[in-house]
């Protein structure tokens, strides 16, 4: 029988089909699936005009069937099959599409989406067939028609009986090759894989025989094999369900099906959105941090399934960086596909879904910050530094979305408190939002430079992330009110009796405070008499923007930035250890001097810096002990 050659510049064309379209082989599964599953919705669409066909959803499936001694792979349904002219403009011409054909002429618009709508599907299967056979019978026909074709060289039609309306694919796989083991198309657990990835909510069953294990009837040791045939896919989506039908342990059967974590999720968003665009949704917020979440392995984003085929694995353009911690999947039926299907050609319709979906998470988490306080501090404690990033990354472009999420330890509430609750404490005199960094609550509480603020009774929130002051920077003011840290060199406060006293101490003791700065050199900025130390003798303060914390985050980065905080050592005048500083001025300069780097480093010890000669150090301890 002589060959029919493709249209539409088919070798060049088909040649790119196999080639260049389609990022994984696997694809072809999925393609072929959906075009059997278009083929029955056909018919459901017929019979909705046509009251000779009564359209029984059970007497509809898809059947895989591997063959590994043929090495082919059948996939047949019970659809409304193809005409002969239909054969030859259907896969004689490559990029013409039957779905799209019929969904116009019928003028489909709600109700069941034909998926496959541009005829190039199907010549996915020489991705993996050397060649590939076509048996279909159409609806209302008595003829039934054989399709074949080896590659690009062009096909052949011929009659053949089949007894079934209906279509059967028959791929005759490729021959191994080093680099792709084409026998895992036969394997039925492979085959099972990738039905349940990409075509698990086909409308229609997808059945398949496996191979399946038991005890020999009367053995209780000997076990046989058999055969049954199982419906591989799910069917009907939970985002497709109604929500009243749903309990809670449906959601997280359904979080663990997907794989989207092994704990139990902390809440969780059912979408169901009409309009211009519409789509469904499923959200969950994880209650434990994934093991490679602050890695750069960890991949963002959502599945993306087009009207109940997979598209993609990972969307990340569904999902903002500060919101990367939320699984789930979106599905919809206006997405604009490229022609492979696994990627969007309109970004317009995902960057819509995705400003609806950020705003639902939104909602979620005021929700539980407002009514489940204490579910939402679990949240925060695994999730929070994310939100904190969210505030610093992009210049602070973020930060009024985010910053009525933020939790802080508070001095006074001995808890975490939003930015809200704190300014709604503050005293009517008190003008800035006052907070201390350390690495821990404890060590915060004992840090000198918080004893004024502490004795004025305004409340200090900790910082104990190693981003949080990078934030708080980005932030700069919550409603009106300004941050300052405990430890920087102007804490707002307008005593002028304080700052006269200050002042004067600084003018007294301006000799003092020189030679110190003498002896300590470039390692600090200036010495000066403390506005804020009550009971300890010394500590140290900044100037400018950047804090010891941020200096000690820097120093620890991969890059080791070299960028220095400008210290100030800070004395207390009216502490005792000052008179015997006063006294070595006057009479002992060598115990001057070692008072002097004494006090240093006594600083930076509070601060949790390295000392920078710990044996000198030590020696230093021994001579004023000796």
């Amino acid at each position: 029988m002589a060959k029919i050659q493709f249209q539409a510049e088919a070798q060049r064309l088909l040649d790119l089909m196999i080639n260049s379209i389609y990022t994984h082989k696997e694809i072809f599964l999925r393609e072929l699936i959906s075009n059997a599953s278009d083929a029955i919705d056909k018919i459901y669409y017929k019979a909705l005009t046509d009251e000779t066909i009564k359209f029984n959803k059970d007497d509809y499936y898809i059947k895989i069937i591997p063959d590994r001694q043929k090495r082919t792979l059948t996939i047949t349904d019970t659809g409304i099959g193809m005409t002969r002219q239909e054969l030859e403009e259907n896969l004689g011409t490559i990029a013409k599409s039957g779905s799209l054909a019929f969904k116009q002429e019928h003028e489909i618009k709600d109700g069941y989406d034909l998926i496959g709508q541009f005829g190039v599907g199907f010549y996915s299967a020489f991705m993996v067939a050397q060649k590939v056979v076509v048996i279909s019978k159409a609806l209302g026909s008595e003829e039934a028609y054989k399709w074949e074709a080896e590659g690009v060289d062009g096909y052949t039609i011929e009659p053949c009986a089949k007894e079934k309306v209906g279509t059967e694919i028959i791929l005759h796989l490729k021959e191994n090759t080093e680099e792709e083991n084409y026998d895992d198309y036969l394997n039925e657990y492979q085959l099972r894989a990738i039905i349940k990835k990409y075509s698990d909510f086909i409308r229609y069953p997808i059945k398949m025989d496996m191979t399946k294990t038991r005890l020999k009837e009367g053995s209780e040791h000997e076990y046989e094999t058999y055969r049954e045939e199982e419906i591989i896919n799910s069917m009907v989506p939970i985002w497709r369900k109604n929500k009243n039908e749903l309990k809670e342990e449906d959601y997280v059967n359904f979080y663990h099906e997907k794989r989207f974590g092994i704990d139990k999720p902390l809440a969780y968003l059912h979408i169901n959105t009409e309009g211009a665009i519409s789509y469904r949704a499923i959200l969950f917020i994880p209650e434990s941090i994934p093991f490679d979440f602050y890695t750069e392995h960890y991949q963002k984003g959502l599945e993306l399934y087009a009207n109940g085929v997979l598209i993609m694995s990972k969307c990340a353009d569904l999902l903002p960086d500060y919101f990367s911690f939320v699984k789930g999947l979106v599905d919809s039926e206006d997405l604009s596909l490229n022609i492979s299907r696994e990627m969007l050609q309109q970004d317009r319709q995902l960057q819509h879904i995705a400003k609806n979906i950020k705003n639902r998470i939104k909602k979620e988490l005021e929700r539980l910050l407002k009514s489940e306080r204490e579910k939402y501090e679990q949240f925060f404690q695994t999730f929070g530094r994310q939100l904190k990033y969210g505030v610093y990354m992009s210049f602070g472009r973020y930060k009024e979305v985010l910053q009525d999420l933020l939790l802080f330890y508070s001095s006074t509430e001995k808890k975490l408190v939003t930015l809200d609750e704190y300014v709604a404490r503050m005293p009517g005199e008190q003008k800035y939002i006052y907070y201390a960094s350390g690495e821990s609550i404890e060590r915060i509480s004992k840090m000198p430079q918080t004893e004024r603020i502490a004795d004025l009774g305004y409340e200090i929130l900790y910082f104990t992330d190693d981003i949080d002051e990078f934030a708080v920077r980005m932030l700069h003011k919550y409603k009106d009110r300004e941050f300052r840290s405990v430890a920087g060199s102007d804490l707002g406060l307008d005593d002028k009796e304080e700052k006269a006293k200050n002042e004067e101490a600084d003018k007294e003791h301006a000799e003092i405070f020189k030679k110190m700065q003498d002896v300590l050199g470039e390692k600090v900025k200036a010495v000066k008499a403390s506005k804020r130390l009550k009971s300890h003798p010394v500590c140290l303060s900044t100037e400018g923007d950047l804090t010891i914390e941020m200096e000690k985050i820097l120093k620890n980065m991969p890059n080791n930035l070299t960028i220095k905080a400008e210290k100030i050592l800070e004395i207390n005048t009216e502490h005792e250890v000052f008179s015997a500083l006063q006294n070595a001025f006057a009479h002992d300069e060598e115990k001057f001097k070692l008072y002097t780097e004494l006090l240093y480093n006594q600083a930076l010890l509070i601060e949790g810096l390295p000392v920078e000669d710990p044996v000198e150090l030590t020696a230093m301890i021994c001579k004023i002990m000796v």
